[in-house]
């Protein structure tokens, strides 16, 4: 196994730093609404620190932004760098490691990590974010943010009179197709099975000259050159086999949280395994609040970053009144 030394020499910086100190808010989660719980945790004054296994979250995997306010465009990775570049000026001390549990322990919370120990603090905000699920078919990673992509309303002005594709059968799925219908020139709408799992207001809207559905279909590999070019397809139910050429292909084929987590460490979910929050982003554990994607405050279909960080604010002066009222403030 080789050693990552970026992530062990930050490891003992933060150690260094933060030692055994009880602190006052940690933050579970490196995208953008960990981090902009960070920002504004450290300006209400609170001691912070971040706990994530990379920073910036999905940002590092998305391609052309073209709709985050004061940036025209700008890609992923980019964005997540200013992001932390922005955090980090306020001296925010960020840990890259695993989380693997949360408990209560007395006035405090104590949270313990794969590879650094365990850590405390008064309040805890959890903005783990969710994971995509991928179709796992040779191609997809090579082509991730070069034609393959897992968000259509970040992605889709960027396939202008181009030929795409959408995995799915969902409400995602179909949300994606009809958006797509305002730029691509043709959608092929690839679905495993003899019908969608979308909502019949979703599907009569489906019935568009642009969008070709294909049936009982299956992606086998993705191939290209520089970029995306074409999809083997199967047909499930005959075994017959082709190519689709495409320039693009938006997987919509679900994502999910950590919910198995969440419910080790006493947290109430929603069904699909979400964090129940309410306005002030309080989960049922008091001193613990949740932010982003990961919350069943996030719009289903419509997971943006301006709602993560906004999010990610919102928690952050939670913990701030939180920690007022322990100090008798």
């Amino acid at each position: 196994m080789k050693l990552d030394l970026r992530r062990i020499t930050l490891a003992q910086d933060v150690l260094e730093a933060v030692g055994s100190q009880l602190l006052d808010v940690i933050i579970v989660g490196g995208g953008p609404a960990g981090l902009a719980a960070a920002m504004y945790a450290t300006r209400f004054g609170l001691n912070t620190l971040i706990i994530t296994e990379d920073v910036g979250g999905q940002l590092t995997k998305a391609g052309l932004i073209e709709d985050y306010l004061g940036f025209r465009s700008v890609q992923g990775p980019e964005l997540a760098r200013v992001f932390e570049s922005h955090v980090r000026k306020y001296g925010v001390s960020i840990l890259l490691d695993k989380v693997e549990d949360i408990r209560r322990d007395g006035g405090s919370f104590v949270i313990k990590t794969e590879n650094s120990g365990d850590f405390r603090s008064l309040t805890a905000i959890i903005a783990v974010g969710e994971r995509r699920k991928k179709l796992g078919v040779p191609g997809e990673e090579e082509f991730n943010a070069r034609g393959v992509s897992y968000c259509a309303p970040c992605d889709a002005p960027l396939f202008r009179d181009k030929v795409v594709a959408v995995m799915g059968g969902g409400d995602a799925a179909a949300q994606a197709a009809l958006l797509l219908t305002n730029y691509a020139s043709k959608i092929y709408l690839i679905h495993k099975r003899d019908r969608l799992r979308a909502q019949p207001h979703y599907q009569k809207l489906l019935n568009h000259e642009k969008i070709e559905i294909l049936w009982n279909t299956i992606v086998k590999e993705l191939r290209g050159d520089k970029a995306l070019r074409e999809a083997v397809i199967k047909r499930t139910d005959t075994g017959e086999e082709g190519v689709l050429k495409i320039d693009g292909i938006f997987i919509e084929i679900g994502a999910e949280p950590p919910a198995e987590f969440f419910k080790r460490i006493g947290l109430i979910t929603t069904d699909d395994g979400y964090v129940k929050v309410n306005e002030a982003m309080e989960t049922n554990i008091p001193g613990l609040f949740a932010a982003g994607d990961c919350t069943s405050a996030m719009p289903r279909g419509f997971k943006q970053i301006q709602i993560a960080a906004a999010h990610g604010a919102i928690a952050a002066y939670s913990a701030y009144n939180y920690i007022l009222k322990l100090r008798g403030g």
